[in-house]
């Protein structure tokens, strides 16, 4: 049985957006059937024996589940009427639909415009990905106990205005999709901020570059949509590069680009040619060509940080945050000084950048390299106090032991 647990584990996983979007389609109630899919989770990782139709199994034992609940909730008990039985997913979200996939029309339900812009990205990150609610706080460098406010308040409200679970109209695309991308681009910043890609939210990547292709189908009008299409393919086509032989997270800036994917580089310099063409530029496209110009060094040469400083300068004016500050400054300090670096971070708000990891590790590297040791060890210090993942972690570590 532990066999068929550990094997049946991704499969249940690779289900989830399918079952969830399914039922919650059924009983339009998003915490319903998350509650019923968790539980059927449960059941199939406890059965024994083999299971055909995973999906299909799942989603059947969890409309069982909703409809006991619903019973004993004195709820409307014929909602659906008759005894379920075994029906493959193919058929369970059977009408003509332009948006041919159940986690993408999930994402644009979730990302109603009546929810505001935090709550829409937490409720979908929360219900499509199945992203922790800590884990999604962290993101927004936010408190858990209000990220879970917010996305309790945002259920509620699409329960109670009603809101359908059918894919809006084409009319409507282009009001839900910035809150698709901030989806997107955290969900994918779940993934990569694990090296090693062995941490709970690895498979992401993956399953965030077909979305954001898939959008770029949908939606050939919106630039923002290829230029962040171009800034997972660039991403990802350093994934082989990021560990050293011991496991160690290797700097963007130190990778070698013998071991990069030029077939992913250069699908996303044709996106972003396309975005560029549209001439309105955006955050998505201009981080695309800060992770365009670090990909140039697989054609030789060094990392030219005055363009990246530059670009990190426009980003700021489009998009505010430490996440952005944070790079920012750490352009300025190899453009230029340590000590310009060091300068840039102070403006950062001292109660964000207290808990914000990428801050201390930033500040650590500008202090070593500025000869400042004992003060580059206090920061080294505080980065590996706030948990960084496995590779991440011992980077740091030698970092530090290579300040002694």
């Amino acid at each position: 049985m532990a066999g068929l647990s550990e094997t049946r584990g991704p499969a249940i996983a690779a289900a989830r957006p399918r079952v969830v979007a399914a039922l919650a389609a059924q009983f339009r109630d998003l915490d319903l059937a998350e509650e019923a899919f968790s539980a059927a989770c449960e059941k199939a990782l406890a059965h024994d024996g083999e299971i055909a139709d995973l999906a299909g199994w799942l989603y059947v034992t969890g409309k069982r589940v909703a409809l006991n609940r619903m019973r004993s909730r004195a709820a409307e008990a014929r909602a659906i009427a008759g005894k379920a039985t075994l029906e493959p997913m193919a058929d369970i979200l059977h009408l003509p639909d332009p948006i041919p996939d159940e986690r993408l029309r999930l994402l644009f339900v979730c990302c109603h415009p009546a929810l505001a812009l935090e709550a829409r990205v937490g409720l979908a990150l929360k219900v499509v990905c199945g992203v922790e609610v800590a884990a999604i706080a962290s993101g927004f460098l936010v408190a858990e106990p209000a990220m879970y406010q917010r996305i309790t308040r945002a259920k509620a409200k699409i329960r109670q205005a009603n809101i359908p679970f059918e894919s809006p109209p084409r009319r409507l695309w282009p009001e839900r999709v910035q809150a698709i991308l901030a989806t997107l681009e955290l969900a994918f910043t779940l993934a990569y901020g694990d090296a090693a890609g062995a941490g709970p939210h690895a498979g992401f990547g993956e399953e965030v570059e077909r979305l954001a292709d898939m959008l770029a189908e949908l939606l050939p009008d919106d630039p923002e949509v290829p230029g962040f299409a171009a800034l997972v393919k660039l991403a990802r086509s350093r994934e082989a590069a990021r560990i050293d032989a011991g496991g160690a997270m290797v700097p963007l800036s130190m990778q070698d680009p013998a071991s990069w994917d030029a077939g992913r580089i250069d699908a996303a310099r044709i996106l972003l040619d396309r975005a560029a063409s549209a001439r309105r530029p955006g955050p998505h496209q201009v981080l695309a060509l800060v992770h365009f110009t670090h990909a140039k060094r697989i054609f030789g040469g060094e990392v030219d940080w005055t363009t990246i400083a530059r670009l990190y300068e426009t980003l700021a004016t489009m998009r505010g945050g430490a996440p952005v500050a944070v790079a920012s400054a750490v352009a300025r300090s190899l453009a230029g000084t340590p000590g310009a670096g060091l300068d840039a971070l102070d403006g950062i708000d001292p109660g964000t950048a207290a808990t914000y990891l990428p801050y201390h590790a930033a500040r650590a590297d500008m202090l070593r390299r500025a000869g400042r040791v004992e003060e580059a060890a206090v920061s080294y210090r505080a980065a590996l106090a706030l948990q960084p993942s496995p590779a991440e972690r011992k980077f740091l570590e030698e970092r530090l032991a290579s300040l002694c």
